[in-house]
């Protein structure tokens, strides 16, 4: 069974929420399945039938591991910013990952959280994904990414959405306020370095299966929409417990 289950290239963990979800799903269906998945004591099976739940958190489960297997491909480029697209401290030991788009009403009011944890906490690293999906964002997420070439992200970033306007002249308006060499502002904005990036961008997110913005990873924690200030706080020392666990 062992070796069945490396030739078809799914771990262990996953072999036996699979083979429990299809039990639950298809009515613990064949006492050979039980044997199988060492469910067959009766006691158990009653148990499960009892708390229909249990089919919720094994699909959770299946979820959570899939999430982890997605951003086990791309968490190395993932977690190297776009030179100078960060929040907070770029040596902070603490990371947090987030994909913005600022048309995105619920990245609006996320900024808000973010900017309290970078306040709060020095040693916050957020490493920002800019994601233009909304129409008239692209411009904007182009011009972030110029000002993140001259050291200004973040300065740009909080100008634009403390601003709201995100039409060309209040995205040119932001950037002069802050201070930007418009002219090299303006050509770094539409050069292939940043095309590219943006590219990148939608690449990780869909690799990531994040279908909107904000999205945010911490570690192995992969957290779609706007999940709140407690949450994102709470899951960053997740991450920190798993990285001491783990080294």
């Amino acid at each position: 069974m062992t070796q069945n289950t490396q030739n078809s290239g799914i771990s262990p963990t996953r072999q036996s929420l699979l083979t429990a979800l299809l039990a639950l799903t298809f009515g613990f269906l064949g006492a050979a399945l039980w044997s199988y998945t060492g469910l067959a004591d009766n006691r158990t099976r009653a148990y499960l039938m009892d708390n229909p739940s249990i089919l919720q958190d094994v699909a959770q489960a299946l979820a959570a591991e899939d999430a982890r297997d997605r951003l086990a491909s791309v968490k190395d480029e993932l977690y190297t910013p776009f030179p100078g697209a960060i929040m907070g401290n770029p040596e902070g030991s603490k990371v947090l990952v987030e994909f913005t788009d600022y048309n995105c009403p619920y990245c609006a009011g996320s900024f808000q959280d973010i900017s309290r944890l970078v306040a709060e906490d020095p040693e916050l690293k957020i490493i920002m994904r800019e994601w233009p999906i909304f129409e008239g964002s692209e411009l904007a997420a182009r011009m972030a990414l110029a000002a993140a070439k001259q050291g200004q992200y973040q300065a740009f970033h909080s100008a634009l959405f403390q601003r709201g306007d995100t039409s060309p002249a209040g995205v040119e308006a932001a950037a002069a306020a802050i201070g930007l060499n418009m002219e090299q502002a303006r050509i770094d904005a539409a050069s292939e370095e940043v095309s590219v990036e943006l590219v990148r961008n939608l690449t990780f997110a869909q690799s990531l299966g994040f279908s909107g913005t904000p999205a945010f990873v911490t570690g192995d924690i992969l957290m779609p929409g706007a999940v709140g200030v407690d949450r994102l706080r709470e899951a960053i020392a997740e991450a920190q417990t798993g990285a001491s666990a783990a080294s």
